[in-house]
């Protein structure tokens, strides 16, 4: 708040000011202090005017109007009055003998009321002269009163009583009071009930209560009492709905409600003034509280007490504040002081203000206009003006302000103070609004409008003076505006006038069917939105005579202004603003559907705040406190994106979107669809461009979103230059068919509108475009018609449309055909079978007869249907419907030709029917009804071998029982088991052959298919006919494994390998250690007291996984059979015990890798002397010898071949070794007749030479080892040995077999499957492709395989 100006006097000071307002108008305030004087100043703080008066002023008041302030004197019986209006005072005589004490003006009426010391009234009416004397309406002193809207008039006396009376002075209600009352007022006091006016009266009573007296109610008065601590009432108001508004001396602002539910209660209570509060005051207006005291004056909102909008501190003024009272239309604040001056600060100014472009001009005083540019960065330049202003006109260089019919004119100028006074300039009328451009001002009055020159001479000035209209009949001006080049103005007949500044000549002019309120041309003047008296809201252009006047969506009723975008870019964006809200509209000039105006959105406006500027979505508004405020449009929210560490939510994203695509800011959307990248968003955009003819943009933003197919169509019509053709085809994208065919039909390319309701299917509108833009295309269109007619059931317009589309050219033979073929079948539909059948059976299509063959079977034509499906060489179908007529004959012709088993079946049935049996099994096997043929063959034609034969390919479970009960009538018992078990009949065909003694064959027919209680049933067969291998076997098969070791170990010595075997393989199964000791004693003779072959116990162990057991029994059982010399076998035994313990990851015994690796190079020899490598053979065959004591029945043959190969191999030193062994007396007599010569000359004439054996690396520790030794001396480990050698392997020539993984060398395994087929060590067949070598034999080199 601003201090507008301070009164002092010498003859005020040190006495309490007495000062009332102007009402209405807040024009003057009239002040009285001890002198014997009322001094009258206006608004701007100027003395305009003082009464003097007898004595010193006891009260004053201003009239309901403002017109008439009365005032009464100390020691005068007089009323003065002075009229504001002609600045003159009048005196009239009141005829009281005592001293008036009281004056008040009435609310409604030219009433004035005037109370004396003595109780007495008077109500003077100062329209009619007439005085109402009241003698003894009070006992004493009438000290306050108030007059209420319906002319009541309640005093308040020092006897204690109030008095209620009416504008005759009557009373008419009396009450009496505690103590002397003070501060009366009138209100409504709130109730449930509607009040028909002001019924309530409240009083001060002796400044501790507050009394209500509600005049409905005289006998019920309430009297509020407050807590001591806030001290005496100072003032009170009321305010809204019900609520007063209390002060206290002690500081304390308290408000209260009447209402009967909440009197008593404080709603509101603050200590707003530490030591004392003096007084309080409401403005209606500015919907505030004041409250003064402690040097301070604090300001609270009446719509949140705690708001305290603003605080002003009088440091100098320490003897105390006084009065607070506020002008009806709370502009300014009055406050008196007890030092004798009174304060008046502007709380509220008019909201004046203009702008040009970026430039504004508002009020931040009464006195003061400022002038700035925040948008250019421009300094502001405060005015000084002389006059409180009514309007402020601002133009690029110019700033004008007046009142009344007077306007002054400034120019702005570079320098200081920033401006220059040029003049001042009265009109012929009281100015409404002016404008101003560059170089003219135009002033409306009187509903004419008067332009001239701002700057020049007078006489020029004159020349350059013109007003508007011309002619009085066209109306009055009820608005104008000015831009560089226009001058634009709206008459209440309905014109808008356009009129070129250059030559003060019209050149456009608009007629609207009601008068226009309001014009706002836009920046440049191409454009202006106008306001009618029906409050509606247009966009005309009046440069461009193609664009009419458009309506504006959604125009509020209460919008009072309109401000044009300055921001380049935007230049058709504007916003419409009422008291609350502003509505943002964006005008689209190139669209597809033509120009359009849309509104965009509104955003709330602050309470008394008017948009003078529009900046890029920004508005600048003027405050009622003299200043400007920035508000951000809600429409222009992409401008104002938060940061990035609180981003917005994807529907705050999507709304954003929406705006910028409205306002046409495709930048700023492209920018909102990268960041969201939203597939629906960019589709959003995508169409924005699309109906905004963006075609470039559009491409890009389908190539962003993924959508080729669009981004393609796009660019095929990237070029067109027509604007309609452009327009047709994104409205067709937009799948608008119908704007898309008025553009096309509008554009030069009209043929597009029936290309595209081909393309849509729209035949109706196709057909009524062909007839008007290409004839030619009418039977084609007329067929593609007729084909969607026949697919919705549309027959007879069909059939019309096919005729329609014949062309009767050899060009368009298949088109013909088709609608050929089309009347073929809606003739069939329509019931003109002859006509339809005939031009199908005529036409050369297959599916022609086909369709038409199903047409007519639905309409159970089915002779003229087959004739059809056979004509088109529909075999089956021909057939089906032929059965359906009966026709068997034809049926028969057309058999061999159909593949249906259905149809097959149902000629086989008829021929059956007729005793044709071998045409009848033929049919059922076509149609692959295998019970039927089998059925035929057994009982009609006797060919039982074909039904077996059928039964066992088919597994016909009804078939195998036809063919069992076939042979049961010729008692082949064997045959009939057979085919029961396979027709799943396992108990028919168990009694069958338990009957006739069959049960062996049963038992091997059901094989492994039977259940447990099948095998039962069996088994307890054979138990009864002491069977017992087949009743152990079928114990075993159902789990009773104890009574099938039982019957298995009494078989007769005949089958006891077999028994002895299957023994083992049940108690293997049976898991049970009884069954297990009971089947070991037996094999070790226990029971018998006949050891059984070891071989048993092996695969008794194998049965158990007691691999460490089995491995002892194998190498058992491996030296009986060497020392038998079945080596192959024991090689065998101990090849298939390694395998297992390997595959149980069990340790392989040392013996018995020693023995197989003893054994395996004995097979080695045989191998390698077949093939005639004499050294393999001689170093494997020192090998054997070297252990020649594990060979006792083939010593002499085994020494005698070392002794051979040795020589060969030039081993002469190992031959005369062996030969030397052989001449033991033991050895010698077994020696081959024809070799014993050559030996014993060998070791008579002995030849110790001996080619050395080749040395390889260890392939554990790389030390160097005879290729044939199995021990290395460095590292100590048993090496592994080549299965196709015998030697020891070698890391880099590392290779396995693939069917027993033992280690060969890759070269000399290839090397041998040259002439061998099989792997030495498990005999599998083997071949060179099969073998691969290994790079990494690391996985093979584990030193803890073998168990020591």
């Amino acid at each position: 708040m601003k201090c507008v100006f301070i009164l002092t006097d010498k003859a005020w000071l040190g006495s309490s000011l007495q000062y009332k307002w102007q009402k209405t108008l807040g024009n003057y305030i009239a002040v009285a202090g001890n002198d014997n004087s009322v001094k009258i100043f206006d608004r701007h703080g100027q003395k305009r005017n003082e009464l003097n008066l007898p004595g010193r002023c006891v009260e004053m008041d201003w009239d309901k109007d403002g017109d008439i302030l009365a005032v009464i004197a100390e020691k005068s019986s007089s009323i003065y009055l002075w009229d504001a209006s002609v600045n003159k005072t009048s005196q009239i005589d009141s005829g009281m003998r005592d001293q008036m004490s009281f004056i008040l003006w009435s609310k409604t009426s030219p009433l004035l009321a005037v109370g004396t010391a003595k109780g007495n009234l008077l109500i003077y009416n100062q329209q009619t002269s007439r005085k109402i004397p009241v003698l003894g309406k009070h006992t004493k002193r009438i000290t306050c009163g108030c007059w209420n809207t319906q002319n009541l008039l309640a005093l308040g006396s020092d006897d204690r009583t109030m008095t209620i009376s009416n504008p005759e002075g009557d009373t008419i209600r009396q009450t009496s009071l505690r103590s002397e009352p003070a501060d009366i007022f009138f209100s409504v006091m709130k109730t449930d009930e509607r009040s028909s006016g002001e019924s309530t009266v409240s009083v001060s009573v002796g400044k501790k209560t507050l009394f209500l007296f509600n005049l409905n109610d005289p006998e019920n008065p309430i009297e509020l009492a407050f807590q001591p601590r806030y001290g005496s009432i100072v003032s009170y108001r009321w305010y809204g709905d019900g609520y007063i508004l209390i002060g206290f001396s002690h500081g304390y602002f308290v408000v209260i409600s009447t209402h009967i539910r909440e009197i008593g209660q404080e709603l509101y209570q603050a200590h707003n003034h530490k030591d004392s509060l003096n007084s309080v005051a409401i403005s209606t207006s500015l919907n505030k509280a004041a409250s003064c005291g402690d040097n301070s004056i604090k300001i609270h909102e009446l719509s949140d007490l705690k708001d305290i909008s603003s605080i002003i501190h009088l440091s100098d003024e320490t003897k105390g504040l006084d009065q607070l009272n506020w002008t009806d239309d709370g502009q300014l604040l009055a406050l008196s002081t007890q030092r004798g001056t009174l304060h008046v600060f502007l709380t509220r100014l008019p909201i004046l203000g203009d702008s040009f472009g970026t430039r504004l001009a508002y009020l931040t005083s009464l006195l003061e206009v400022t002038v700035s540019n925040q948008v250019e960065g421009e300094k502001p330049v405060a005015i000084e003006v002389e006059v409180e202003p009514t309007f402020i006109a601002m133009g690029p260089f110019h700033v004008a302000v007046g009142m009344n019919n007077r306007a002054w004119f400034y120019a702005l100028v570079d320098h200081d103070p920033g401006f220059n006074r040029l003049k001042d300039i009265e009109y012929l009328g009281t100015i409404a609004s002016m404008c101003l451009n560059s170089d003219y001002a135009a002033a409306l009055f009187e509903g004419k409008v008067q332009l001239h020159m701002i700057e020049g001479e007078d006489q020029e000035e004159k020349k350059q003076m013109k007003l508007f209209p011309d002619d009085d009949r066209k109306g009055r001006i009820l608005c104008h505006a000015l831009t560089a080049d226009f001058l634009y103005y709206g008459t209440d007949s309905g014109s808008v006038v356009c009129v070129l500044l250059e030559d003060w000549q019209t050149v456009n002019s608009y007629s609207h069917s009601l008068g226009v309120r309001k014009v706002f041309p836009d920046p440049n003047g191409t454009r202006l939105v106008f306001i009618d008296d029906k409050n509606g809201g247009f966009l005309l252009s009046p440069g461009n005579a193609t664009d009419s006047c458009y309506e504006l969506p959604n125009f509020s009723p209460t919008i009072t202004g309109v401000l044009w975008e300055n921001w380049s870019a935007d230049r058709g964006v504007f916003v419409a603003y009422d008291d609350d809200k502003v509505y943002t509209y964006a005008l689209h000039k190139t669209t597809i559907y033509g120009p359009q105006v849309v509104l965009v959105g509104s955003t709330a406006l602050l309470l008394s705040q008017k948009p003078l500027l529009l900046y890029n979505g920004e508005l600048t508004c003027q405050t009622p406190s003299g200043k400007t405020s920035e508000v951000a449009l809600s429409t222009h929210s992409f401008l104002n994106r938060p940061s990035s560490t609180q981003p917005d939510t994807p529907q705050e994203l999507s709304k954003q979107l929406s705006q910028a695509l409205m306002l046409r800011r495709f930048p700023e959307a492209w920018d909102l669809c990268k960041s969201t990248g939203s597939a629906v968003d960019w589709e959003e955009m995508g169409q924005a461009c699309l109906v905004h003819m963006e075609v470039e943009l559009a491409i890009q933003v389908y190539r962003m979103s993924g959508n080729v197919g669009m981004g393609l169509s796009l660019q095929g019509i990237q070029g067109i230059e027509d604007r309609n053709l452009l327009a047709g085809h994104l409205a067709m994208f937009l799948n608008d068919y119908n704007l898309a065919q008025d553009l096309y039909l509008s554009s030069s390319c009209p043929i597009s509108a029936l290309e595209m309701r081909r393309d849509l299917l729209h035949w109706d509108s196709a057909l009524m475009l062909a007839k008007r833009l290409a004839e030619d295309q009418i039977s084609f269109i007329s067929k593609e018609y007729a084909v969607h007619l026949e697919l919705i059931g549309d027959y007879v317009n069909a059939l019309s449309h096919y005729e329609k589309g014949m062309t009767h050219d050899k060009k368009f033979q298949d088109h013909d055909e088709s609608c050929q073929a089309g009347v073929a079948r809606m003739s069939i539909r329509m019931g003109d079978i002859r006509r339809g059948a005939s031009q199908a059976i005529q036409h050369p299509s297959r599916v022609l007869k086909k369709e038409c063959g199903a047409i007519l079977e639905s309409m159970k034509q089915f002779s003229e249907a087959a004739q059809l499906y056979e004509k088109g060489q529909y075999y089956d179908k021909a057939a089906s419907v032929y059965i359906r007529c009966k026709n068997w004959a034809k049926v028969g012709e057309l058999l061999p030709h159909v593949s249906s088993p259905k149809i097959h079946l149902q000629y086989a049935k008829a021929k059956e029917m007729d005793g044709k049996y071998k045409e009848a099994a033929h049919a059922y096997e076509s149609a692959k009804d295998w019970d039927n043929v089998i059925r035929v063959l057994l009982d009609h034609l006797n060919n039982p071998e074909d039904a077996v034969r059928i039964v066992r390919e088919t597994q016909s479970i009804d078939g195998a029982k036809m063919v069992a009960r076939f042979f049961l009538r010729l008692n082949d018992y064997g045959s009939a088991i057979q085919f029961l078990v396979l027709s799943q009949c396992n108990d028919e065909a168990f009694q069958l052959a338990q009957q006739h003694g069959q049960m062996e064959v049963y038992a091997d027919i059901i094989g492994s298919e039977a259940t447990q209680e099948d095998y039962q049933s069996i088994a307890l067969y054979f138990e009864g006919e002491k069977k017992h291998l087949q009743a152990g076997k079928f114990f075993q098969k159902c789990g009773q494994y104890s009574r099938a070791l039982k019957h298995f170990l009494k078989c007769p010595t005949t089958d006891e390998n077999l028994a002895v075997e299957m023994a083992i393989e049940t108690v293997g199964q049976a898991k049970d250690l009884s069954l297990t000791s009971q089947l070991t004693d037996y094999l070790m003779g226990d029971s018998d007291g006949m050891p059984k072959d070891a071989k048993y116990l092996f695969r008794l162990y194998m049965a158990l996984q007691q691999y460490r057991e089995a491995a002892r029994t194998a190498i058992i059982i491996a030296r009986e059979e060497q020392c038998a010399g079945n080596y192959r076998n024991a090689h065998d035994v101990l090849f298939s015990m390694y395998t297992e313990l390997q595959a149980q990851k069990i340790k392989i015994p040392a013996e018995m890798a020693t023995n197989l690796m003893i054994l395996h190079s004995y097979i080695l020899v045989k191998i390698h002397v077949k093939r005639g490598d004499h050294l393999k053979g001689a170093r494997m065959l020192i090998r054997v010898s070297n252990n020649i004591s594990k060979f006792p029945e083939h010593i002499v043959s085994i020494l005698t071949s070392a002794v051979i190969e040795c020589h060969r191999a030039g081993l002469k030193n190992s031959a005369f070794s062996f030969a030397a062994m052989l001449m033991r007396p033991e050895y010698r007599h077994k020696i081959d007749p024809k070799y014993r010569k050559k030996i014993e000359a060998m070791v008579r004439r002995p030849d110790t030479s001996e080619l050395e054996e080749e040395t390889t690396p260890c392939p554990f520790c790389g030390f160097q080892l005879p290729q044939n030794e199995l021990l290395c001396i460095s590292c100590k480990n048993n090496l592994p040995y080549c299965i196709a050698t015998g030697r020891h392997m070698l890391k880099e020539d590392w290779s396995v077999c693939p069917h027993c993984e033992f280690p060969a060398l890759y070269s000399q395994l290839i090397l041998l499957l040259e002439t061998e087929s099989a792997c030495p060590m498990c005999s599998e067949s083997l071949s060179v492709k099969q073998v691969k070598k290994i790079s990494d034999c690391s996985s093979y080199l584990q030193t803890d395989e073998l168990e020591y």
